[in-house]
């Protein structure tokens, strides 16, 4: 019997897969759409994800909700994730083992919310995604095909909050995903 997206949330709120359920506040398993077009994964949660147990509220959410809204994306059109789902200790990048412990839990969102496209939201995502030796200043904005979905990265909110200069590009890449739905 497959899995539900309800089913997998259950088992992702007890787990306790790497080191980082020790410190976790709460789970971050991810908000949307159970049937988007678009898909959005991020790398981790950061500190107010972590105390709200939503993905993208702090910030980076606030920039990217801004990007969503200027497409006209309504709420049903797309569902955010993270490749981790707890918050690693003082917003550090994700060790090996903490994506390896994650991942399948969002190889199987990916097949039970079966979106049309995906966008990676920064290097960490793009490189476990779309290749390991994904180049994000170089390679944002071009679109691949994965498993009968089409994929792309762009830079990570956060990453546009500390250099405002890269937001006009990334919102030529958010423009490309209107071409692919």
């Amino acid at each position: 019997m497959e899995k539900t997206l309800s089913a997998l949330r259950d088992e992702a709120m007890v787990c306790r897969a790497c080191r980082l359920c020790e410190t976790r506040k709460n789970v971050v398993f991810g908000r949307g759409s159970e049937h988007p077009r678009i898909m959005f994964i991020g790398e981790a949660p950061g500190e107010q994800e972590d105390l709200q147990g939503l993905p993208f509220v702090g910030a980076a959410g606030q920039l990217l909700q801004l990007y969503l809204d200027y497409l006209g994306l309504e709420d049903e059109d797309y569902y955010i994730a993270n490749i981790l789902k707890c918050r690693p200790p003082r917003n550090r990048d994700p060790l090996p083992e903490e994506e390896q412990a994650c991942i399948g839990k969002l190889r199987d969102q990916v097949k039970l919310l079966a979106p049309k496209v995906i966008v990676c939201l920064g290097r960490i995502a793009a490189c476990r995604i779309i290749s390991p030796d994904f180049r994000i200043t170089r390679e944002h904005g071009k679109w691949f095909d994965r498993g009968g979905m089409r994929v792309m990265a762009t830079f990570h909110p956060s990453a546009l909050l500390r250099d405002p200069t890269k937001k006009e590009a990334a919102l030529l890449d958010f423009k490309s995903i209107l071409n692919e739905i």
